[in-house]
């Protein structure tokens, strides 16, 4: 029974919106008569945009919380009732979020790549970042890494 009125509400609906922009595009293309074809062109491709736009508008309309719901037809309130659950569900999982400071990223960061290039550097040398310690700058290289990727386990 609901979905008959639905269907003759949507048909109604339909020819109300064919009537309106057939009398529109009588009133345009008399009033653009004495224009060129592309002018005409270019008012047709408008028009559709316009039909477009009028009926998103009653979409929009029929969604929002201003909407008359005792107009509304019975699938129009279920998809509003279905909007705000999912309003809502995003909500409550946005609060529930937690962040980290703006600095632990480039900290992070930071650590990983200076302990790569500590290792990288002592290979390469074999006595440099710090001349006299030998095979303990691998040590420190591979300890600053270790610290990045532990800041990893943290990261939000």
């Amino acid at each position: 029974m609901a979905e008959q009125d639905e269907r003759v509400l949507d048909e109604t609906e339909v020819e109300n919106a064919e009537q309106s922009a057939t009398a529109e595009s009588d009133a345009d293309t008399t009033s653009d008569a004495n224009k060129t074809s592309d002018a005409n062109k270019n008012t047709s491709a408008s028009e559709n945009n316009d039909e477009f736009a009028r009926t998103m508008d009653r979409v929009e309309a029929a969604l929002s919380e201003v909407a008359d719901k005792d107009t509304m037809t019975p699938q129009m309130r279920k998809m509003f009732a279905r909007q705000q659950e999912s309003t809502k569900r995003v909500e409550e999982s946005i609060k529930g979020t937690k962040s980290n400071p703006r600095w632990f990223v480039p900290v992070l960061c930071a650590l990983l790549i200076i302990g790569l290039v500590w290792v990288v550097v002592y290979y390469l040398s074999g006595k440099y970042p710090i001349p006299g310690i030998n095979d303990w700058n691998l040590a420190i290289g591979f300890g600053i890494m270790l610290v990045g990727f532990l800041m990893t386990m943290w990261w939000h």
